[in-house]
């Protein structure tokens, strides 16, 4: 659990839409650690703000589309090869996941 991991301090997660990210179960959780806990959501319809949404795009042009895999297996191993090797340079993943926003791709919270 997060607030256990990082016990001192505020701690702010930037999330998507994603229902489950609003359900109702999580209410007395963030209520019991409001003083140390803050959700920022990202606009709705923002995959652009969204690092994880390029890294499934790169996943996905760099290992599965136009490809045959004949197992399960196979599909595995070309993803965990994928992620050694994003892995192994960190420089390249910043330069090609991480944008230059410009304050008008942001709430006004930020």
């Amino acid at each position: 659990m997060v607030v256990e991991v990082y016990p001192q301090g505020k701690i702010v997660i930037v999330l998507d839409n994603a229902r489950i990210h609003h359900a109702k179960l999580l209410q007395p959780f963030l209520e019991d650690h409001s003083e140390r806990l803050e959700l920022v959501f990202l606009p709705p319809y923002s995959p652009e703000l969204n690092l994880v949404e390029g890294l499934w795009k790169w996943l996905k042009s760099d290992v599965i589309n136009n490809v045959f895999f004949h197992s399960v297996t196979e599909i595995r191993k070309k993803v965990a090869g994928f992620m050694e090797n994003i892995a192994l340079n960190a420089q390249t993943v910043i330069d090609r996941l991480c944008l230059r926003l410009e304050s008008d791709h942001f709430p006004e919270q930020f």
